[in-house]
């Protein structure tokens, strides 16, 4: 008893300075993060021709001018949001083809980087790190680098959202790829399937509607990146959204309907896609309960 007895007294003073160690090593990490967060902001603030605290007092001034001239020109909103309509729907456009193309990489890049499904094992690693540096890239650099090569349009938006959204949809297939049962597929191979279609007949069914909801989640993030990269000169609803707020005063009426239609186009789709991700993950749990 005596010999028990002083295993857990040990076990509890080690699992103490364990526990003691783990805070003091939070506490430096949070400490050099919030060190890391005021060094940045003030050297920001250093460099900016005023600085954030001396022109904190006109945060809201350019909302409020929008706002009060939008009120003023409220009868020329409808007329705004048929003019700006088909350049949002060029924005939609943008992101459900580079949402469309790049799901389709996404489920390559991670069917090759799973371990017992790729087709190259040695390179697993190779692939993971492909996908790495295609989510590690933001899309406006991307979009960028393609505007200067093709000229200003809708074509480089998508690729380079496309490019993005292989890296990022493709690290999470690769997780939904892990919990896939291997026995389809080693009954395809049994009997002489390649890899192509015990991939597609073994694998794709059973993670198709988990591929289809996280597709749907990353539509809704795309629809805001192709409206952000239109600032660049890359087409759709924020191009237009850049040259009312380039001209000032008098061109606010413009920006406050985009606005306002960005607003209800994203709520839309979110809406619709939560709905549509709500039916295929618990419709399926309810079906296999059933």
């Amino acid at each position: 008893m005596a010999d028990l007895s002083g295993s857990v007294t040990e076990i509890r003073a080690e699992y103490l300075a364990l526990t003691r160690r783990k805070r003091l090593m939070d506490g430096i990490i949070l400490i050099i993060f919030v060190a890391l967060m005021v060094s940045g902001f003030m050297v920001a603030d250093s460099r900016n021709a005023g600085g954030f605290w001396s022109g904190f007092h006109r945060f809201f001034d350019f909302p409020k001018e929008v706002l009060s001239e939008a009120s003023q020109k409220v009868g020329e909103l409808p007329g705004h949001f048929v003019q700006f309509l088909p350049s949002l729907i060029e924005t939609i456009n943008i992101a459900g083809a580079s949402t469309l193309l790049g799901a389709m990489l996404a489920m390559v890049l991670s069917l090759l980087s799973t371990r017992g499904l790729a087709r190259w094992p040695r390179l697993i690693p190779v692939f993971r790190r492909i996908m790495d540096i295609m989510r590690a890239i933001p899309e406006i650099v991307i979009a960028l680098v393609l505007i200067f090569v093709l000229g200003g349009g809708p074509v480089p938006a998508m690729l380079a959202i496309a490019f993005h959204t292989a890296g990022a949809l493709g690290k999470l297939f690769s997780e939904v790829n892990e919990n896939a049962s291997l026995k389809p597929v080693e009954g395809l191979q049994s009997v002489g399937a390649s890899w192509a279609q015990r991939m597609w007949l073994g694998v794709i069914p059973q993670v198709a509607p988990n591929y289809l909801s996280y597709a749907l989640m990353r539509f809704e993030i795309n629809i805001r990146a192709s409206a952000i990269l239109g600032f660049v000169g890359a087409g759709g609803i924020g191009y237009e959204l850049k040259n009312a707020m380039s001209w000032g005063q008098g061109q606010y009426g413009q920006a406050a309907a985009i606005f306002l239609l960005l607003f209800f186009s994203i709520v839309f789709f979110d809406q619709i896609s939560s709905l549509l991700r709500e039916r295929l993950t618990h419709g399926k749990k309810d079906t296999v309960s059933a």
